[in-house]
């Protein structure tokens, strides 16, 4: 298998000073993506990053997708008919590529996609999942390419802090996720509000935890955009969960938690600072918060399912009729 540092050098080696990242995937995939989006976004002064999902990318191509660009794809099973497409047309149009999969025999897996095979066990350190491997990319890119950069130890430092951590959150929160799926189970609808890195989890958490794997109606909010339309719902009838992540994004999540406090009266906070995630530098540590807060997700619909009787592997129409 590529060690992400490894390959990340060589590329740069072919391809020269990176302009562009971009971040392509579908569905879950995609939503570990983001972390790597939002640290280029927040922290890099000569790249620019992009993340959208894959298939908009073949339909409407940036003009800066060409030499220059790295693009980094994660398809679970390595097949993604979009993330494959998207691909070829970036090596098409001059970019570096790495791809990411958890399925060694897939078309992501071949040696022309620059893969990254990842394991996907129980035991596999986060540093070794899709979003702990984007920030090993990132970081050794960062470091080769800009000397202002004063980050890369601390990054390692989480890298190598986040598994216990992570493992530590679940069995503290064990307890509450059941207690949650007691009472919730039969809700209508909820809402899940996130900001910063953490967005991406509270759109993760929905669209694939809630409304695939459970079939719940459920919506995403952005904990800033809650106050320019969405607060208006807000009652004592609507369930909200909120994640709160760290770095200057908090601000957002403490303003909706202050809302939510005065107006609400079903909301269930999940808080990076109360689970650990200060064991890793604060400078990077709201980067970790979205591995933190995909495993409270991953422990919130084990529970729904347990209660609700509804199989997180059942499926309606995903690979079971034509779309």
């Amino acid at each position: 298998m590529n060690r992400p540092e490894e390959l990340i050098k060589k590329i740069y080696e072919e391809q020269g000073h990176i302009q562009d990242v971009f971040f392509a995937a579908c569905g879950g995939s995609l939503v570990d993506l983001y972390p790597g989006y939002y640290f280029i976004n927040a922290e890099s002064e000569t790249m620019h990053s992009h993340w959208l999902t894959a298939k908009e990318l073949i339909v409407s191509p940036s003009k800066f997708l060409k030499k220059g660009a790295l693009v980094i794809l994660c398809s679970h099973g390595g097949n993604t008919n979009e993330t494959v497409t998207a691909a070829k047309l970036a090596k098409e149009r001059g970019a570096a590529i790495i791809t990411m999969t958890h399925n060694p025999d897939s078309i992501c897996a071949q040696e022309d996609m620059n893969p990254v095979v990842y394991s996907w066990e129980d035991d596999t350190d986060e540093k070794d999942r899709p979003q702990g491997i984007v920030m090993r990319v990132l970081n050794e890119l960062m470091k080769m390419q800009e000397p202002s950069y004063t980050k890369y130890e601390a990054v390692l430092d989480g890298l190598k802090k986040a598994d216990r951590i992570v493992r530590a959150a679940l069995k503290k929160v064990q307890n509450r996720t059941w207690v949650f799926a007691e009472k919730y189970f039969n809700e209508p609808f909820l809402y899940i509000m996130g900001s910063g890195a953490s967005y991406s989890q509270a759109y993760g958490f929905s669209i694939c935890s809630l409304q695939e794997m459970q079939w719940m109606d459920c919506c995403y909010l952005h904990s800033g955009e809650y106050f320019h339309g969405p607060f208006e719902c807000t009652d004592e009838d609507h369930l909200y969960i909120l994640l709160m992540g760290t770095g200057a994004a908090r601000e957002m999540d403490e303003r909706a938690l202050t809302f939510l406090e005065k107006y609400g009266k079903k909301y269930d906070v999940i808080d990076a600072v109360e689970l650990g995630i200060n064991e890793i530098d604060e400078s990077v540590n709201e980067y970790f918060c979205p591995m933190l807060f995909y495993a409270m997700s991953v422990a919130y619909r084990t529970g729904l399912q347990d209660k609700r009787r509804h199989p997180l592997d059942m499926r309606r129409y995903m690979g079971v009729v034509e779309y």
